[in-house]
């Protein structure tokens, strides 16, 4: 919680992202199984909620540091594909799949929401300068435990982009992303938040 007597972020705030938890979990859960709960996004969504409840400037901007740019792309594939009918990317095809229940589908417009939600949460605390290094050792814990746990579901992309790759050897490839990852898309994405933070962040 933030020094200040009166809280940053309105209850309600609070109170919608807990009440759409409560119901996406189990759902997921019965859907997808236990490995789903280790995509980055899917476990950002608890952290989101404990960073909200205890208005901690650290949990929202460490969540800030790793799900923008993904969850910002997967919005504009999502998007795009509604609209033209084709995937820019790739990654939301199963958005579209009807043999996944729609109300699967439904919950899982969460992506769409997070991006701003943790830009006018960041914007309502204020931007820890350590959340990139704080993402960077969760994706050096995470991703190696994706990568040799139940390979064939390549949650987090630790086996290939997309699809298990096979250009290079698996261990070379896990190397790459644990050095790719935080330069390429943490420290930038660091870099941009502590802009936004000094321009529209608290005084």
């Amino acid at each position: 919680m933030n020094g200040d007597t009166n809280p940053r972020l309105p209850l309600w705030s609070k109170i919608a992202w807990t009440a759409w938890l409560l119901v996406w979990t189990p759902v997921y859960w019965k859907q997808y199984g236990a490995p789903n709960f280790l995509y980055f996004c899917d476990l950002g969504n608890f952290l989101i909620a404990a960073g909200l409840w205890a208005e901690s400037r650290l949990i929202v901007s460490w969540q800030a540091v790793g799900l923008l740019v993904f969850q910002t792309v997967y919005a504009v594939d999502l998007i795009g594909a509604f609209v033209f009918r084709k995937h820019a990317v790739g990654g939301t095809e199963y958005m579209f799949d009807p043999a996944i229940p729609l109300l699967v589908r439904l919950l899982g417009l969460y992506h769409l929401v997070v991006p701003p939600l943790l830009l006018w949460a960041v914007r309502r605390l204020g931007y820890d300068q350590s959340a990139w290094k704080l993402q960077t050792l969760t994706t050096c814990i995470l991703v190696p435990i994706n990568y040799f746990w139940r390979p064939e579901y390549n949650v987090n992309w630790a086996r290939g982009i997309g699809h298990q790759q096979h250009v290079m050897p698996g261990w070379l490839y896990l190397l790459g992303y644990l050095v790719v990852a935080p330069v390429v898309v943490y420290w930038p994405t660091h870099r941009v938040l502590q802009w936004w933070s000094g321009k529209f962040g608290p005084g």
